[in-house]
């Protein structure tokens, strides 16, 4: 099996399903150090990935640790049956990133929804604490009042840097001072290379989160090492790079055309002969002088980003709370 390193390459994605699959485009090969293994059940793909060591962390550009990809194509049709069934999904998954992380029943819960509330394709966060059942006031307030079943909840919209002029990392790392949770969630939305999975993918992560690295930002993260506590990343990619749209488009063009007459190299020539991480260089290279490697988001964000975030509050309200039945989760969401 081959290592190979894929900082070189430059390729924005906070997706580790997506790193491994550069990864083994570029080698040809299995990467060393990364267990996967896939599931698909009535149009949902879930891939579990394990990376094991530095050495397959070095190969990819992620943290060890266990990463789940529930990939869902049909989830812009707004089906909601099929959004129930991706939140009954969600909730056994994260059910066995607590059982791995040894997480009691009692343990103590942070929700944190990052992101800004004001921009759409980045509200993910505060539309899931919104709709999260928060419970750490009865157990403070009302503790023999509490029914079997749940455990102490809180959750918080730290906003983002531009807004609040203090880094979410450490608005945070002052409740968790205060609060003293047991495990903290992370919500945030990510950025893609796929078009494919803009709008459609739901990661988790034991390894925490690194807000705005996906598009760039360098901010601190919320792990363990920063916070003093176990640290879980759920996030949706929402948005995606001018650049990755173009790269994706050629590989469209060149499928259909070859379809037609089975000869497309009239037209694409070199670009043919072109990796897939060589064409997203070139077209990087064209488009950052010239400021046109924008951001671009779907225009139903709107509708998504209020779905999905009730998908992902329902799944973790069914999680975090055994009296929560997971066959029914979208009616603990309000």
């Amino acid at each position: 099996m081959t290592s190979i390193d894929m900082q070189q390459y430059n390729v924005r994605t906070d997706l580790a399903l997506e790193a491994v699959e550069m990864a083994v485009e570029l080698s040809g090969d299995a990467i060393a150090g990364v267990a996967m293994e896939t599931d698909e059940d009535n149009g949902i793909k879930i891939t579990r990935l394990h990376v094991q060591d530095q050495i397959g962390s070095n190969a990819i550009g992620k943290m060890i640790g266990h990463y789940v990809t529930l990939e869902v194509p049909e989830l812009r049709n707004g089906d909601t049956t099929l959004q129930d069934r991706v939140a009954t999904a969600m909730a056994k998954e994260f059910e066995q990133f607590l059982v791995r992380l040894e997480i009691p029943k009692d343990a103590k819960v942070l929700i944190v929804g990052l992101g800004n509330w004001n921009v759409t394709p980045d509200a993910l966060g505060p539309i899931v604490v919104e709709n999260v059942m928060v419970t750490r006031h009865f157990f403070e307030l009302m503790p023999n009042d509490v029914a079997p079943g749940y455990r102490p909840v809180s959750a918080v919209s730290p906003g983002v840097l531009g807004i609040t002029g203090i880094e979410s990392s450490e608005i945070v790392k002052g409740i968790v001072d205060q609060s003293k949770p047991d495990l903290i969630i992370a919500i945030d939305a990510l950025a893609s290379k796929s078009i494919e999975r803009v709008n459609t993918t739901i990661q988790i992560a034991d390894t925490g989160i690194h807000p705005g690295s996906g598009i760039g930002n360098k901010r601190k993260g919320l792990t363990l090492e920063s916070l003093g506590v176990k640290t879980i990343a759920i996030g949706v990619p929402t948005v995606l790079y001018a650049a990755t749209i173009v790269n994706n488009t050629i590989d469209l063009m060149r499928n259909h055309l070859s379809k037609e007459d089975g000869d497309n190299d009239r037209i694409f020539g070199l670009l043919n002969k072109m990796s897939e991480q060589e064409r997203l260089t070139f077209v990087k290279e064209v488009l950052d002088p010239i400021g046109h490697n924008m951001l671009v988001t779907p225009k139903e964000i709107d509708e998504f980003i209020e779905d999905v975030g009730n998908i992902i509050a329902s799944g973790l309200n069914a999680a975090l709370h055994d009296a929560i039945d997971t066959s029914n989760v979208a009616a603990y969401t309000h």
